[in-house]
């Protein structure tokens, strides 16, 4: 069904107990949910800086690379809210873009990342926004949980060359463009940081089993500790997503980069080294509904 085709209200899938997700005021932007205390998965990832001005994205198969962003770019230098759920428009009119729609987030795991999404916009919104979450996380980095994460998250017709292309990309280069040590271990005394934090979504495109979403997302990525020469650093970025309805789930079938929107640079000073490890380590992250 096409963007402008509001019919979404119920949720396709058994053993799911609440209504499809809503729309507050029309509105299309991201709601987000606190997880149930499963946060802490250390999920997120960097891309590079907002300052770069070079097209960082890398094609790999039928899904872009989106952590590679980060070493080209260092190479340059659960309770119910308030609220109606059920179909469009359910939700109070004039509600702010960010209110929560009142549907919980899923309750389901795919290892560490949530899965059982809704067969509808919606439910493609929210697994687009925790797919980019966990593929730009620091676990990336290691190539058993890589590897996991792919699974997750992809269709599997594209999963076994994707795992192969990807082991190739995960190099001792790129692990030493980002300050990682050759075999990807983090040098002593210090933390790597690689975190995706989505701001809102929008559907481009949904038709039965296939949906484009994109994610609008902030992130960080770099090393913190005293003595780093890759200091933690702001990015912001866009993920697309092209999802397609398969084994009862959303999974990514491809996927690509662009820079931006980047807003102005507030004027907050930098924490320590030492502040933002301690930040890395006791924040956890959350899972995200529409």
């Amino acid at each position: 069904m096409s963007l402008g085709d509001d019919g979404y209200g119920g949720d396709s899938r058994s053993g799911r107990t609440d209504d499809g997700y809503s729309t507050l005021g029309g509105t299309r932007q991201t709601r987000t949910r606190f997880a149930d205390g499963t946060g802490g998965d250390g999920y997120g990832g960097g891309r590079r800086p907002a300052r770069s001005s070079r097209s960082l994205t890398m094609v790999v198969g039928v899904v872009v690379l989106l952590v590679a962003a980060i070493a080209f770019a260092n190479m340059g230098g659960g309770s119910d809210d308030n609220g109606s759920s059920g179909g469009s428009g359910g939700g109070k009119a004039g509600a702010a873009p960010t209110a929560a729609t009142g549907t919980k987030p899923v309750t389901g795991k795919n290892g560490t990342i949530a899965s059982g999404f809704a067969h509808d916009e919606q439910g493609a919104q929210s697994a687009a926004t925790n797919y980019a979450v966990a593929l730009g996380s620091a676990e990336m980095f290691n190539a058993t949980a890589r590897r996991g994460i792919l699974q997750a998250t992809h269709d599997p017709a594209v999963v076994e060359r994707l795992q192969t292309d990807m082991d190739k990309a995960y190099s001792a280069s790129l692990f030493k463009n980002v300050g990682l040590n050759e075999d990807g271990s983090t040098p002593s005394g210090l933390t790597f940081v690689s975190r995706t934090v989505p701001v809102g979504t929008k559907v481009v495109k949904q038709s039965g089993d296939t949906a484009t979403v994109e994610v609008w997302c902030t992130g960080l990525v770099g090393l913190a500790g005293q003595g780093s020469t890759k200091p933690v650093t702001e990015t912001w970025f866009t993920i697309t997503e092209n999802l397609k309805w398969v084994q009862n789930d959303w999974k990514i079938e491809s996927s690509n980069q662009t820079e931006g929107p980047t807003p102005v640079t507030g004027d907050n000073r930098a924490s320590t080294a030492d502040d933002i490890a301690g930040a890395v380590e006791e924040y956890g992250g959350f899972t995200y509904a529409r």
